[in-house]
């Protein structure tokens, strides 16, 4: 970690900044309009698209040895596992937890300790925060508490890219790396094949908005990150033309050292069967024309 680094939320901690904050995002706990879903609901009574109730839902965590290697470090990146999500990919490589919940509820202390408990024990570089959106009031909460007793890692918004900008704004100081997908850049994939309408338009919004309280990417001198954007991409079988767009998006819009994940492992998970372009694994030439492209733009890239 840098010399002296403190994540920013230290600052907002003593000035009753995160506080407000808090408050705030409790709201969307009775009239959950935390992404772009705006379902209204009051999650205490009823679920909306997401279908999390106001409790969150813990499927794991622990230390992560096989995120991006920035991340990792030496003793990995701390990642938690939320249960459900706001979208709806038929590809899911994690289904049981994003459409089938699979986890344990567990209270907001007991998140704050989850917490503390990967600095303290685990020694990790980060708290990587895996599908958080929905349970962002609840994450706020065990930030407040765990700071109170001594939390000073980085958080990670692990996230799929289709995030509400006020909800981000709500973010700010908070998060120190954000790690988002961009799945796709022609709106009827994303309706085709996540359930989600105006995914492009949306993701190129929020990823600005990251960027813009963020920046690139930036190491100390052991190569952990810190602070900054981080990009993942997942190239699609069938989907050169598409992933194309997306990189020279990143290139012209995005902060230049800000780093990308260009991913190849894509195969046919949960309901991608029924989609004969998605039934089969990506070609190693597909991969190797989507990465020379991105080579030529000169995009900051993590090697594969």
């Amino acid at each position: 970690m840098q010399p002296n680094y403190l994540p920013r939320y230290r600052n907002i901690l003593s000035n009753k900044i995160l506080q407000n904050k808090v408050e705030q995002a409790r709201k969307h706990l009775t009239n959950c309009n935390l992404c772009p879903h705006n379902c209204g609901v009051n999650r205490q009574e009823k679920i909306g698209f997401c279908r999390a109730t106001d409790k969150v839902v813990l499927s794991s965590y622990g230390p992560h040895m096989g995120e991006e290697p920035p991340l990792v470090g030496r003793h990995g990146s701390g990642t938690i596992f939320f249960g459900y999500c706001n979208m709806r990919c038929v590809f899911c490589q994690n289904c049981e937890l994003s459409f089938g919940g699979e986890g344990e509820l567990i209270t907001n202390e007991q998140l704050a300790d989850i917490m503390l408990e990967l600095q303290n024990f685990y020694k990790c570089h980060n708290i990587n925060l895996v599908t958080p959106t929905h349970f962002v009031p609840n994450i706020l909460e065990a930030l407040l508490l765990a700071a109170e007793k001594g939390l000073i890692l980085p958080l990670v918004y692990n996230c799929g890219g289709y995030e509400k900008i006020e909800t981000l704004q709500l973010l700010d100081d908070v998060i120190a790396i954000y790690m988002p997908d961009f799945k796709y850049h022609q709106a009827e994939r994303g309706k085709k094949y996540s359930g989600i309408k105006d995914y492009p338009a949306i993701v190129k919004k929020s990823l600005k908005e990251m960027d813009r309280q963020v920046g690139g990417l930036k190491t100390d001198n052991q190569g952990v990150a810190y602070q900054g954007l981080i990009v993942r991409h997942l190239a699609m079988p069938g989907g050169l033309d598409d992933t194309k767009v997306i990189l020279k998006f990143i290139k012209d819009e995005l902060s230049p050292d800000c780093l990308v994940n260009l991913m190849g492992q894509y195969f046919p998970a949960h309901q991608a069967y029924k989609y004969e372009e998605l039934a089969q694994r990506l070609s190693p030439g597909e991969y190797q024309k989507a990465l020379d492209y991105a080579k030529t733009l000169g995009l900051n890239l993590i090697r594969p």
